[in-house]
């Protein structure tokens, strides 16, 4: 299992085996978009949640129109060092070294998984990577191109294992100038 995932923590099956977070978002019922919208940036980094999101847009968007997918890797990461009092600073430098190759790789797989399934759809396809504060990074994104629609995955509920990221979406939604989508989680609660 990737280290992201291991560390979002996957989810457990009957026969014991741990399946990627996002098994169940290709299984849900589509979303359609509550806009006519032809370019849209979607915030996305393969969680269950992001998946959803991912499976919204996909699904909603015509061919012909344009997604920006931008994957932002959460600040916390810069601050993984590995050091304690067992580690010199050479292993400390390892240790930094496979940890930003292993985010690399990881990033490009997402990127190419979401590009193959916009091209297959012809939905014309640009991406971006980013590393800081989740709502800073989505904000200036969105503040770079002409979209119509932002669109996020909602976090994953209470109680599911997993590292949480946090969003303030208060400030994200002070800093956009256009309509904002919360794509519910998969495993949320739909209320009777």
């Amino acid at each position: 299992m990737r280290l992201v995932e291991r560390l979002l923590g996957g989810a457990r099956q009957p026969d014991g085996q741990t399946a990627p977070p996002c098994a169940r978002a290709a299984q849900q019922r589509p979303i359609r978009l509550p806009l006519s919208t032809s370019n849209v940036l979607l915030a996305s980094h393969g969680s269950e949640g992001a998946r959803a999101a991912e499976h919204c847009v996909l699904q909603g968007l015509a061919p012909g129109a344009r997604l920006r997918h931008l994957l932002i890797v959460p600040e916390f990461w810069q601050h993984m060092s590995g050091d304690g009092w067992r580690i010199n600073a050479s292993t400390v430098h390892l240790f930094c070294d496979y940890l930003e190759n292993q985010l690399e790789r990881e990033t490009l797989d997402e990127l190419r998984r979401v590009h193959a399934q916009a091209a297959a759809r012809g939905i014309a396809y640009s991406a971006a990577s980013r590393s800081g504060p989740l709502d800073r990074c989505l904000a200036q994104e969105a503040a770079t191109g002409a979209y119509q629609l932002v669109v996020i995955g909602a976090p994953r509920p209470r109680g599911t294992r997993g590292l949480r990221s946090r969003m303030d979406v208060a400030a994200l939604l002070a800093a956009l100038r256009v309509p904002l989508l919360i794509v519910p989680h998969p495993r949320a609660v739909q209320p009777r």
